[in-house]
């Protein structure tokens, strides 16, 4: 072989090497999608690190940074004081309050790249960007983004820091464990939800170890709540209560409300419930953790239960909390925890190609309306539901909790239909400005390519179930004839 052969060899030998070592086309399409999200959420959705809670904690965080005053607040200064850094930047560049508004954004990037560190080894790839797509596009996430709230923060901690207890090693499960403690001390009424699952975990490995993460959370409440408040019992909360309206339970203080009602206005109010803004948990799991290949596949299916058990502490507690429904906020605020077994249900059964007919269409619907509530959540939000919820001092604001008219979700609806579905009509009414339009195309985008291979399966199964159907009834029905 000549000199110039074997270098065209050589030359072509490498060159398919490198084409072999690129990741597939759909790894690609699904990191610039999960990527796309987070630079159109900083680009795209308005920041505001001033309303409500939110306001709070940055007068907080100002208080003790600026004058060295620790304040009474009732609200946590654990989350906050990890956004010291963005703080100090905003001395210098912009604003604190520019820079805090988008915490909450580096603290889900931050997320996205633990659990896709902690996944990707032992878990399909696909599998794993899935999942992260769906939390960044289509859960309660993208709404929670836009404000400086404490349940990201908690939520985060709490979501890897059980994944990293669980399948990680020695060094990466004490982390975790921390993780989730100090994630929980941010949000006392979490405390529930990390008993059952310590609970959990204790029964499962049979140590009482992990009962550790319980008291160390606790110890954080305590002491927090003794710098600020002269006593490690004193929530901030004591005589919290809201306005007289026509509820027969309203105006009563702590946890006054009945829990069963409680239970089923968490669960199933068009405005505040689960059943709506986190349908991925209705989704059985169990037999597709199980199916996968992976040697961790027992491990994962006690992650998703320990995740399911922090959710049924938080609905627990909030059950009877007289503002079970977060206060003036959009969707169920307490519960964006639950966004994170929900979207991994999802991601599971779009992986799961053994999936049956009414289970593949389930998976779709609950899938569409999952992308709904990202959609909603980031760019319609509930400004034009004040005029009527906030009415005479929130006396009607239960028509935003319970009734399907004036729920968040489903208002925009209403909207249209009232404008006779004539699109300049809607898009002047809900405000949709060219950024949010934009968005609006990136969710569509990504939720085209998770639901084109789920639809065409779909598909194929209900052509090949109704041929199946008309070759054994239509016979029947000609030999009767």
């Amino acid at each position: 072989m000549s000199g110039k052969r074997r270098y065209q060899t050589r030359r072509w030998a490498s060159v398919s090497g490198a084409v072999s070592r690129m990741p597939p086309l759909g790894a690609i399409i699904e990191t610039l999608l999960i990527v796309g999200g987070l630079v159109a959420q900083w680009l795209w959705l308005p920041h505001s690190s001033t309303q409500a809670d939110a306001g709070y904690r940055l007068d907080d965080l100002t208080q003790l940074l600026q004058h060295h005053v620790l304040t009474n607040d009732r609200y946590s200064l654990i989350g906050p004081l990890f956004s010291t850094p963005l703080w100090l930047l905003g001395r210098v560049n912009q604003t604190p309050t520019w820079w805090l508004a988008r915490f909450n954004l580096f603290v889900f990037a931050a997320g996205l790249l633990l659990l896709y560190r902690l996944l990707r080894p032992r878990v399909d790839g696909g599998l794993v960007r899935g999942f992260l797509l769906i939390l960044t596009a289509a859960s309660m996430f993208p709404n929670h983004l836009e404000n400086y709230y404490g349940e990201v923060f908690t939520a985060i901690c709490v979501g890897v820091g059980v994944l990293a207890a669980v399948i990680g090693g020695r060094a990466r499960a004490v982390i975790g464990w921390v993780a989730v403690a100090v994630g929980v001390a941010n949000a006392p009424a979490t405390l529930v939800g990390l008993g059952l699952v310590a609970l959990r975990r204790m029964f499962s490995q049979r140590r009482w170890r992990y009962a550790l993460a319980g008291v160390g959370a606790a110890a954080l409440v305590g002491a927090e709540a003794w710098l600020r408040r002269g006593s490690p019992f004193a929530t901030g909360y004591a005589g919290d209560q809201g306005v007289r309206t026509i509820m027969p339970f309203s105006a009563h203080p702590g946890f006054s409300y009945p829990f069963w009602f409680g239970l089923l206005a968490i669960i199933l109010s068009f405005g505040k419930g689960l059943l709506f803004f986190a349908p991925g948990i209705l989704l059985p799991v169990k037999s597709a953790i199980l199916a996968l290949r992976s040697a961790l596949k027992h491990e994962l299916l006690e992650v998703y239960e320990l995740w399911l058990a922090f959710v049924v502490g938080l609905v627990l507690v909030y059950a009877s909390w007289w503002a079970w429904y977060g206060g003036w906020t959009w969707g169920p605020r307490f519960f964006l925890f639950a966004s994170i077994p929900a979207s991994f249900a999802v991601a599971l059964h779009l992986r799961d190609r053994a999936s049956s007919l009414p289970l593949n269409l389930l998976t779709l619907l609950v899938l569409l309306l999952s992308f709904w509530v990202g959609i909603n959540g980031a760019v319609f939000g509930q400004a034009d539901l004040a005029p009527t919820c906030l009415y005479n001092n929130f006396a009607q604001e239960q028509l935003c909790w319970f009734t399907p008219d004036f729920s968040v979700l489903w208002h925009p609806l209403v909207v249209a239909y009232q404008s006779g579905w004539h699109w300049n009509v809607f898009a002047r009414t809900e405000g949709l400005t060219p950024a949010y339009l934009g968005y609006i195309g990136y969710s569509v985008l990504a939720l085209v390519y998770l639901a084109a291979p789920l639809a065409l399966r779909t598909g194929r199964q209900a052509w090949s179930a109704a041929r199946t159907w008309a070759e054994g009834n239509l016979k029947l029905v000609v030999t009767r004839f």
